[in-house]
């Protein structure tokens, strides 16, 4: 079995800044996408950022020049670095990864808090 275990999530102002971290656990021998997803209150879950095995990434229009996605590989981690953060940016923040391990694997993390007051 694999999980991702999710930190860094809190509360925060208008302004500031945060930084989620996303660690990959369990046999695992490759880990291909991984994207960072949020939910809001009374809202549909969708995208924030995704980054490829290779490094490419991809970001939500809501985020672009505000949040930047970054992993690891030798830690099986992903990092979300939030600035500049807005009372609309309050979610839930969720990990996801395409992992190879004993079977394939579609992972989400347990989820984290972002509250960001104005």
């Amino acid at each position: 079995q694999v999980q991702l275990l999710e930190s860094g999530g809190g509360l925060v102002q208008a302004g500031e800044s945060l930084r989620l971290s996303c660690l990959a656990a369990g046999r695992i021998f490759s880990i291909n996408d991984m994207g960072w997803y949020r939910q809001a209150p009374g809202k549909q879950r969708e995208l924030v950022a995704t980054i490829s095995s290779s490094g490419a990434t991809n970001y939500a229009n809501a985020v672009k020049g505000r949040f930047t996605i970054s992993r690891d590989n030798a830690k099986n981690t992903v990092y979300l670095q939030m600035m500049s953060l807005k009372p609309e940016d309050t979610a839930v923040y969720y990990c996801n990864a395409d992992i190879t391990g004993i079977d394939q694997y579609h992972v989400w993390g347990q989820g984290t808090h972002v509250t960001v007051s104005s």
